[in-house]
């Protein structure tokens, strides 16, 4: 017996670039109270310089943020709402239901632990359903923490402080003299990422990204393009039941003036600057190696040798997969000739 099987259309993901005040705003909150990695930021010094002039109310609420990691809830509740201004987030904040608000701030794990996730959610009063789904992140640097916070602290104080947080960033970040030419730069971005070719989704990810691979994932039918200025250099990644959210940096040339040298220019002079990452440098370029085995090579502890591997990561020179580190050769390449070209030495 033959069977006619009708072509059926390929199915991929959506991809748009969606950028606004409320997701610089919420990046910034996220970007300063991110501990671990906040000293490779080009903003790093920038705020250190603010935070002579923040308020004691925003500098005890970026604190606590820091603490209980709830950025990542701010993150995950404006992807939901998608709110254009400030003021449409906090009503947000105030008029949804807890379980609601619960469906959006409890991470999704993967398909195999959904159920327990929805339970979860149903049952938010049962605080102990939550230390049992906070299991699954065990280990995770900051997940399996927020979870078990969610059940923890009562919903109305962590929505108080998800509300004074943003208020008060908001309040200062816009009175600094930079913040207009941030916000015309976010809109320059998604202007110029209208109309993507959505038959070539992983293509177009990749170039507006600046670089970044992306796999298609199981369930996922939306990828959100994210640019933003507080996490530069970084892309960042947070997926939820449907969504990849990709948060990448805004182009440099919306940013700088005539004559400023490139952020990708000063960010790699100062991770050379080292003869320790020089000498990292030096030992990847020789082949790929894990923390473990620079530990070993160089005699030093791994949270020291991590701590200088980001700088050279921030600066592109470096790579790593999986706990091994590999020296980006064809951007060292590149970049060698990058003085040059900024001087006008290039005949």
């Amino acid at each position: 017996m033959n069977y006619f099987l009708a072509s059926q259309p390929e199915e991929t993901v959506n991809v748009t670039v969606e950028s606004s005040e409320v997701w610089e705003i919420l990046l910034g909150i996220s970007g300063y109270t991110y501990a671990q990695l906040r000293h490779t930021f080009e903003l790093d010094e920038q705020w250190k310089t603010w935070r002579n002039t923040m308020s004691p109310e925003l500098l005890e609420a970026l604190h606590e943020i820091q603490e209980t990691n709830l950025w990542y809830g701010l993150l995950l509740l404006q992807n939901h709402w998608g709110a254009a201004t400030v003021q449409d987030f906090l009503n947000g904040l105030d008029q949804e239901s807890h379980q609601s608000l619960y469906e959006v701030l409890l991470p999704y794990y993967g398909q195999k632990s959904e159920a327990d996730r929805k339970d979860t959610v149903i049952n938010h009063t049962d605080k102990t359903r939550f230390a049992r789904y906070a299991e699954f992140f065990k280990g995770h640097d900051y997940l399996e923490g927020y979870v078990r916070l969610l059940g923890e602290r009562a919903l109305e104080d962590i929505l108080s402080l998800m509300k004074a947080v943003t208020k008060e960033w908001h309040n200062f970040i816009r009175s600094q003299p930079v913040w207009e030419k941030w916000v015309q730069a976010l809109m320059y971005e998604e202007k110029e990422n209208q109309g993507l070719n959505q038959s070539h989704a992983m293509e177009e990810i990749k170039r507006i990204t600046g670089g970044a691979e992306y796999v298609p994932e199981p369930s996922v039918w939306n990828v959100k393009l994210v640019p933003h200025v507080s996490y530069r250099p970084w892309v960042l990644s947070l997926r939820t039941v449907d969504t990849k959210l990709l948060f990448y940096p805004v182009k440099e040339e919306y940013l700088n003036e005539r004559g400023q040298p490139s952020s990708s220019l000063i960010r790699g002079h100062k991770a050379l600057g080292d003869e320790l990452r020089l000498q990292l440098l030096h030992t990847l370029v020789q082949g790929q190696s894990s923390l473990q085995e620079l530990s070993g090579k160089f005699h030093m502890s791994k949270t020291t040798l991590h701590h200088q591997l980001s700088i050279l990561k921030s600066a592109g020179l470096v790579s790593a997969d999986k706990g091994v580190y590999r020296a980006n050769t064809e951007t060292l390449r590149r970049f060698s000739g990058k003085l040059d070209e900024y001087l006008g030495l290039k005949g």
